[in-house]
């Protein structure tokens, strides 16, 4: 298996380079720096249409992330339009692409969430992107993780350093259930995806367990939490300038917990 990787010196991208290296397929690195293994084909995603010439299947991660982010047509370039680019050098093979929970719209859900849940209304650039860029990846099997994390995350952690102040972790509101995805998980379903020849369609990923909010904060930081009223941090998520944006809030408080069932019987 000859599998290309897309965005493969970003934290997931590399993972996935990690992993296919490791069950011994060659691996074709597409991005502006090399990955940690494999050939590097250099490519702009906002730009560029991707070199995937003797590819055999294509793992598509590149993506802008953030919160808030930059300005909506950086994300559309990078998020959509490169994935639009993907899928036309692909010309029919299989593509996995990873998108992001951050598509369903907002909770908070009574129950867990399945890949049939409504997906509109985010409220942030980069959710509203990957929806469009799920739209661009018609035909491909779509990977749906949340709250990615493990060894070199470079996202979730600092964002959860940012609510430490004077020994604790400020929160917003009462705890909740919510999953989380190791990105070796993720990796693995993304190989998975290949090898098992998962139909076309979108799966959600996330670690089996329902962790608890507050406890995973303080395993994370190794400080204790302490609520703050919703209310309060949604009032830092108003006006031109907020302290946190509504999506920070939504993420930490809406108890989102994803039903990974189709994920799971397409792997046994």
């Amino acid at each position: 298996m000859r599998v290309g990787v897309t965005g493969v010196s970003g934290f997931c991208g590399a993972a996935v380079a990690r992993a296919a290296d490791m069950r011994g397929w060659a691996v074709v690195g597409l991005g502006r720096r090399p990955g940690p293994v494999g050939e590097h084909r250099r490519w702009d995603a906002a730009r560029e249409e991707p070199d995937l010439r003797e590819v055999d299947a294509v793992v598509h991660l590149a993506a802008v992330v953030g919160d808030p982010g930059p300005a909506d047509e950086v994300f559309r370039a990078v998020n959509v339009d490169g994935t639009a680019r993907v899928m036309a050098a692909a010309g029919g093979r299989p593509v996995v692409h990873v998108s992001s929970a951050s598509v369903y719209a907002p909770g908070p859900y009574a129950g867990p969430v399945r890949e049939d849940h409504p997906t509109g209304g985010q409220r942030s650039a980069y959710g509203r992107s990957k929806a469009a860029a799920e739209r661009a990846a018609a035909g491909a099997v779509i990977l749906r993780p949340r709250a990615v994390y493990g060894p070199g995350d470079p996202h979730l952690l600092p964002r959860l350093r940012r609510s430490v102040r004077f020994g604790r972790a400020w929160l917003p509101g009462p705890d909740v259930p919510l999953s989380l995805t190791s990105v070796d998980l993720l990796a693995s379903a993304c190989l998975d995806a290949i090898a098992g020849a998962w139909p076309p369609g979108p799966y959600n990923i996330a670690d089996p367990a329902t962790y608890r909010r507050d406890q995973a904060v303080r395993d994370a930081l190794g400080v204790p939490v302490r609520h703050v009223p919703v209310a309060a941090f949604r009032a830092l998520a108003s006006g031109p300038n907020p302290l946190v944006t509504r999506y920070a809030v939504d993420q930490l408080t809406d108890g989102m917990v994803l039903d990974t069932a189709k994920a799971r019987n397409a792997t046994a």
